[in-house]
This record gives C-alpha cells, structure tokens and sequence, in this order.
C-alpha cells in the first residue's frame, strides 16, 4: 500500500516538512554541520529521488519563495543603513564584476556554438 501524497501543501505535508526539519536539524549540529545542510538533506530525502513525499517540488514553490522573503528580511534587520553605506564599493564592485563577467563567459559561449550576436547577448545579460 503506497502512503497516501497530498496535492498540495496542506497541512498534513507542512507538518511533515516541519517535523523532518526538527529532526535533522539537531542531528546536523551534533555531526558538526551547519543547519542548511540539514534542510537540504531533508529536500533531498522528502522529494522525488528520496521517498517521494514531495513528488512535484512546485507544489511547495510559494512556501519557498515566502521562506527567502523572510531569510532577506531577517538579514535586513541585522544590517544597519551605516553598514550598508559603508559595503557599498565591494558589494556593486564585485557583484556588478561578477555580473559582467558571468554575462561576457555565457555569450561567448553562445557565440562559439553558433547563436546569432544579439541572441547570445540577450542570454548573456538575461
């Protein structure tokens, strides 16, 4: 008898989600790891390729997306608008040179298999 798989996030299966984070997370901390690769093994243990309690990952994709507003918020309120002020050369310096070169890598790549210039910008940048 296969266990029965609800068809979206109910209860039942934040429940679940709930009751596995709790488990792994001290057992995680004990093994002298960190808290999010407790939450990721629980992923990897809940979803398709492990016992299938979560079959079709859109399903938790609005508890997901709700889960990183609140992660971001809470480092917002750690942050204060001097801080901020003063990270601002090495966070547009290096974040706008990663986007740069990551965009200059993939186009070039595009552009070495073949895709028109415009097109390879456009994936590039996008």
């Amino acid at each position: 008898m296969e266990p029965r798989v609800p068809n979206s996030l109910s209860f039942e299966l934040a429940l679940v989600l709930l009751l596995a984070a709790i488990v792994a997370v001290p057992l995680f901390r004990r093994l002298g790891l960190v808290a999010v690769l407790a939450y990721l093994a629980t992923g990897v243990l809940l979803g398709p390729d492990g016992i299938g309690m979560v079959s079709d990952p859109d399903r938790i994709l609005a508890a997901s997306e709700i889960g990183v507003v609140m992660l971001l918020f809470v480092i917002g309120l750690e942050l204060s608008p001097a801080r901020l002020v003063l990270m601002r050369r090495p966070v547009f310096g290096a974040g706008g040179a990663q986007v740069f070169l990551s965009a200059l890598l993939l186009g070039a790549a595009l552009l070495a298999f073949g895709l028109h210039w415009k097109g390879a910008l456009v994936a590039g940048l996008g």
